[in-house]
Parts: C-alpha cells; structure tokens; sequence
C-alpha cells in the first residue's frame, strides 16, 4: 500500500457522499476534513444538500474550514470545503 503524499498546497480531493453509508458518512467527512492540510481542498459530491452536516462543520471547524458550492442542483450537489 502506497502512502498519501501531499505535493501541492493547493490539492483538490474529491470525496463522494453516495458511495459511504449513510450511517458512517458524517464520521467519514470529518476524518477527511481532519485529514487536510491548510489550502488543500476537499470537493464533496452528494445527491442532496447537506444542510444539517454543514451546521456540525460550522460548529465544528468555525473559520478553519471554507465552504463554497460549486453545484446546487436537485439532486447534483458540489461543495468545495477549503482548510484555512
């Protein structure tokens, strides 16, 4: 197994939502988020707006973490979340 090398402050990681289960997503966008260095980029892909989990992140990560939508569509939702 390869190692995760991070090259570029500026690295865009897609995460997709609809391939996690339902009951671990939350878990797995966390770690994800936890797992960014500051200017990397994390790019979410669900199939709905994920309202609820973007109030946990406020709380959570506040300032620290950027959150722009790329895409907001019925069922097409692209979220950039940016580590400050």
């Amino acid at each position: 197994m390869n190692a995760h090398v991070h090259t570029s402050p500026d690295a865009i990681y897609p995460f997709d939502a609809r391939g996690v289960a339902k009951r671990f997503r939350h878990a797995a966008i966390f770690g994800a988020l936890d797992s960014l260095h500051p200017g990397e980029t994390m790019r979410f892909v669900n199939d709905h707006d994920p309202l609820p989990l973007l109030q946990q992140l406020q709380a959570r990560y506040g300032a620290a973490v950027e959150i722009t939508y790329q895409q907001r569509e019925p069922g097409a939702i692209v979220i950039d979340f940016v580590r400050v």
